[in-house]
């Protein structure tokens, strides 16, 4: 608690002087919690508007910390008020993890809000060491390469990615071509330093003489800037490619009681196949080249080796053969076997019957009727679900259970599905899920030639809550790093259209048997974001490592110029 003998030092905010007595009730739980109130405020999926709340989030906890310093408070103190700030944004904003596990759900966020406090307390110490200026210019590198660990480590969850945050109100990040989802933290950190900077100064001292308008100069440009540049970016794009129908649908099997094998409700797998069907079939045109099933929408595990002889991929051959010219993607659950140990992935598991192989989170697709079915294995698996890091899997795998469970496999390539007979235009970059939030994965696909981008998902596991809609928003980022169409085919809403500029042009609604169809346009054209590729994040992750090495030796001189004191 700040006390008045310990923030006795007049400062002055908008012009008006006041002594940090008066402040007391600013108290660093007040400030954590308004922190954390506008960052969820912020966050989709509240009113697009609401999204510039981002570009001052962070006042509050920025002046949290310098209070707690002036007024000589411990390291440990200034950790717990920003542990405190950290857990409750991501409280506020992704509760709904627990619908699907509530262990996963805490751990979402007791333990992402302490990965986020590493960059956090990695500037409070470099500003310690190496004085503010350098301190607050490192508050934005070291956030920045957390989140670009964030996106490739075992542990990823990149949900609360500042650059997600403008997903709602894109219309604000067209440049988001130029820069990827990243330049938006940027742009976040950037904006909230400059107006703390504007209202209480950046030094350790409390400001002592009234702030003049100048100051307020460069927050004003660093706010209006980027929102100039997205409009006249936005305003002039046009979208690019020909045309081309495609439909997606949404047979809305209830994940909980009626999808999976052993369920109160369980609809069986040739129940859940002739539902598709019958969706496809009510909405299909001469002119539709594609259709989009969602994630595991063939949930029954299929032997990739043996697929052919399955009933139900007959069913399919056979629907497919009833409209020639059309091409499916749909999502299965697929295993692949190896012949010995040796031979086996990392991932592999064995039993006694089966021998070792791999299970996968797959998109199977059907080029033709007859047409051999070509498979992509989801990559970006969901830790904790899909992916058990390795020692945990080795220490599982040391216990005699009858064989072994692990990891779901996965492929390292980003695999394009290109339709016959359609001039080369549409090639399809298949988005499994959860791979929907990584922008230089998608862009990855795009570098492989892709000109539609397609999504398969499973959304019912979060029940009716913010989670699917922040999901389906998100994907109008990667339509805008990539401008390029996206299809979205999801299990239980929502399932849409989203054109170049990131605007969803069709959606459904939640919880419903329906189909969209909409005609997609195939740009072949790459962006500046994926030519290149991301830049930001691996330049800050070099200029974290040069800081913390220049606080390590500066730590180091200065414990040594003590020693050398004379008594």
């Amino acid at each position: 608690m700040l006390t008045k003998s310990s923030t006795s030092a007049p400062f002055v905010a908008g012009g008006a002087e006041y002594t940090s007595a008066r402040l007391a009730g600013w108290e660093p739980a007040t400030l954590a919690l308004l922190s954390a109130a506008l960052l969820w405020a912020g966050w989709p999926v509240h009113p697009a508007g609401l999204a510039l709340l981002l570009l001052v989030a962070f006042v509050p906890y920025l002046r949290m910390e310098q209070l707690l310093v002036r007024s000589g408070a411990s390291g440990w103190k200034v950790f717990r008020y920003t542990y405190l700030t950290l857990v409750l944004w991501n409280a506020f904003t992704t509760w709904w993890v627990s619908y699907s596990t509530l262990g996963g759900g805490i751990a979402a966020v007791v333990l992402n809000a302490l990965l986020m406090c590493l960059p956090t307390m990695a500037f409070y110490h470099t500003k310690k060491r190496l004085g503010s200026l350098v301190g607050y210019v490192s508050l934005p590198i070291y956030w920045i390469a957390f989140e670009q660990l964030h996106l490739h480590w075992d542990l990823t969850w990149p949900w609360l990615t500042l650059g997600n945050g403008f997903a709602e109100a894109n219309g604000l990040v067209q440049w988001y071509e130029y820069t990827g989802f990243l330049g938006g933290s940027v742009w976040i950190w950037l904006t909230n330093i400059l107006v703390f900077g504007a209202l209480f100064g950046l030094t350790t001292q409390p400001r002592t003489q009234r702030p003049s308008l100048a100051r307020w100069l460069a927050p004003v440009l660093a706010i209006a800037l980027p929102i100039l540049a997205s409009y006249l970016i936005g305003s002039a794009y046009q979208e690019k490619g020909p045309a081309a129908e495609v439909l997606v649908i949404q047979p809305n099997v209830d994940p909980y009681e009626e999808k999976f094998q052993g369920t109160s409700n369980f609809v069986p797998y040739e129940e859940q196949l002739n539902r598709l069907i019958r969706l496809t079939e009510q909405q299909l045109t001469p002119q539709t080249k594609l259709v989009l099933w969602p994630e595991t929408a063939l949930e029954e595990p299929y032997w990739e080796n043996l697929i052919d002889g399955n009933l139900k991929i007959q069913n399919v051959r056979s629907f497919l053969a009833r409209h020639p010219g059309l091409s499916l993607v749909t999502g299965i659950t697929s295993l692949k076997s190896y012949p010995n140990k040796e031979a086996a992935s990392e991932t592999a598991r064995y039993r006694d019957d089966a021998g070792y192989y791999d299970v996968f989170n797959t998109a199977a697709f059907f080029p033709t009727a007859t047409g051999k079915i070509e498979f992509y294995h989801k990559s970006r698996l969901v830790p904790g679900v899909e992916k058990i890091p390795p020692a945990l899997t080795k220490f599982i795998a040391s216990i005699d259970l009858g064989g072994t469970v692990g990891s779901y496999g996965s492929q390292e390539d980003r695999a394009v599905f290109h339709l016959p007979n359609n001039g080369s235009s549409l090639n399809l970059g298949p988005l499994i899920c959860y791979e929907s939030i990584y922008g230089d994965f998608v862009a990855k696909y795009v570098q492989n030639g892709a000109t539609l981008l397609g999504i398969i998902t499973n959304d019912g596991w979060w029940s009716d809550s913010p989670g699917h809609s922040q999901h389906l928003q998100y994907a109008t980022l990667r339509a805008i790093e990539t401008r390029r169409d996206v299809a979205r085919s999801a299990n239980t809403g929502i399932s849409a259209f989203i054109n170049q500029k990131g605007e969803i042009m069709t959606q459904t609604g939640w919880w419903l048997q329906t189909a969209r169809r909409y005609p997609v346009h195939l740009n072949s054209d790459l962006t500046f974001y994926v030519r290149h590729g991301e830049l930001i994040g691996p330049t800050t992750q070099v200029l974290a490592v040069l800081l913390l090495v220049l606080v390590i030796v500066r730590l180091f001189t200065s414990k040594k110029t003590q020693t050398h004191l004379p008594s």
